[in-house]
């Protein structure tokens, strides 16, 4: 298992959101009201019981209070800074209905559990008996670290294969490094492996380095955490052109190494989604000068987050609504895009533009990894999405599925969630089967 390289690109980016030190903590803590039916709570999808680890806090019982935490959430460190709380526990707060500001539980569940992983020392959970049963995760990502801990809980063997040299998944990969950079993800797979009995095996491809017949012989159960695939192209003239790069591919690259914007003035990203706001916003905060989003639809319709894209804007984004890209332009690099103005309904006005472009990134979607998941016979797709159930099961018997490769492409929490809940429908199967 590899380490992120220190001399990362990524490094330059401070905290968007500080932490709170001891004094800021305690004063939010202490304005919380303690609701006895909290819709924070049922704005987690990991349920964590909020107002409990926050009267913890209050009480400075940080350790108890990051075990409320870990105990719904393994992986709470990281959705303390990545999730959208803005659309989640913070943004059903009671106080949103009260002309008061919300409690900042994101900040608070940072404060709990750093402190929480700068005790060494301290483990608040531990491998169950073991049970002989054995279950192969695929991907090293929040759904698969989630499941193996949680699996480990319960007494059975893990291993996780994973075909990157690191681990961690889109935490160390993908996410905006002003909330979470590698080395801090890298350091929560670590912190979360440390209770024993996880085996990890980087740089395997499955159905590559090993064939999906071999995992189905060397374990009793396998959890798909596959996420998804590489970036969508969009088959335009020009795309080939040197510049031009998928949005997560290029994140990837300035997040476990250096990338080189020297001479760049100006960027375009691709796209209206959340990944979208990110490259824009990563762009612009590694002195980009020029940083533009084309985007097909309008500004209050765009699936990104309206309240990331806020910032986005106050960091200097502009963007270029209902706008279509048609070719890709330069001479030996690429120079612009051309792009059809298009109407409310979406449909060419017969006007175009050239929006300047020394780098150009898709963020339109990426591919869903049907194909990789072929051989593994009798799992059933939607939409390119592997099919689960309730309890995260696929259509084949003996293996379960969570995070991006089964939602779509959902947050960190719900990755979390769903690799916990297949980690307990596993271990009812274990525990029955023969």
């Amino acid at each position: 298992m590899s380490r992120v390289d220190k001399e990362r690109t990524e490094a330059v980016f401070d905290d968007f959101k500080p932490a709170y030190n001891r004094a800021q903590a305690l004063t939010e803590a202490h304005r919380c009201l303690f609701c006895a039916d909290a819709p924070c709570i049922k704005a987690c999808p990991t349920s964590i019981d909020i107002p409990q680890f926050i009267r913890k806090i209050a009480t400075e019982n940080t350790r108890s209070s990051a075990k409320t935490i870990f105990e719904s959430n393994i992986l709470g460190m990281s959705c303390a800074r990545v999730c959208p709380v803005e659309t989640l526990c913070v943004g059903d707060c009671v106080y949103n209905g009260m002309d008061e500001p919300p409690i900042q539980i994101g900040k608070l569940q940072r404060y709990a559990t750093d402190l929480a992983y700068e005790d060494e020392t301290w483990r608040p959970f531990e491998a169950g008996d073991a049970t002989g049963k054995s279950v192969g995760l695929i991907g090293a990502g929040p759904a698969s670290l989630a499941c193996a801990h949680e699996l480990r809980r319960l007494g059975h063997a893990c291993t996780i294969y994973d075909k990157r040299p690191v681990v961690g998944g889109l935490n160390t990969t993908g996410v905006a490094p002003y909330k979470m950079k590698a080395d801090r993800s890298e350091a929560e797979a670590e912190w979360v492996l440390k209770i024993g009995g996880i085996e990890v095996e980087t740089g395997v491809e499955v159905g590559v380095d090993k064939s999906w017949a071999d995992l189905g012989e060397g374990h009793d159960a396998l959890f798909l955490g596959v996420g998804l695939g590489p970036d969508h192209g969009m088959s335009l003239p020009g795309e080939d052109l040197p510049g031009v790069h998928g949005a997560v591919e290029y994140i990837e690259r300035f997040k476990l190494g250096a990338v080189d914007l020297a001479g760049v003035q100006s960027a375009v990203v691709v796209g209206g989604g959340n990944t979208a706001i990110d490259a824009v916003r990563e762009l612009a905060g590694l002195g980009v000068p020029s940083v533009t989003m084309v985007y097909r639809g309008v500004e209050d319709k765009m699936s990104g987050y309206a309240h990331e894209w806020k910032v986005a804007k106050q960091e200097g984004v502009r963007a270029s609504w209902r706008s279509q890209p048609l070719a890709f332009e330069g001479d030996g690099k690429v120079e612009g895009v051309r792009c059809a103005r298009l109407d409310d309904a979406k449909q060419p006005t017969g006007d175009e533009h050239v929006v300047p472009a020394d780098l150009v990134l898709l963020a339109i979607g990426q591919a869903k990894l049907e194909g990789l998941l072929s051989g593994l016979e009798g799992v059933s797709f939607e939409r390119g999405r592997v099919v689960v159930d309730a309890a995260q099961a696929t259509t084949r018997e003996g293996v379960w599925a969570g995070g991006d490769c089964a939602n779509g492409g959902k947050e960190v929490v719900n990755a979390a969630d769903e690799g916990k809940r297949a980690a307990q429908a596993i271990d009812a199967y274990l525990q029955g089967a023969k």
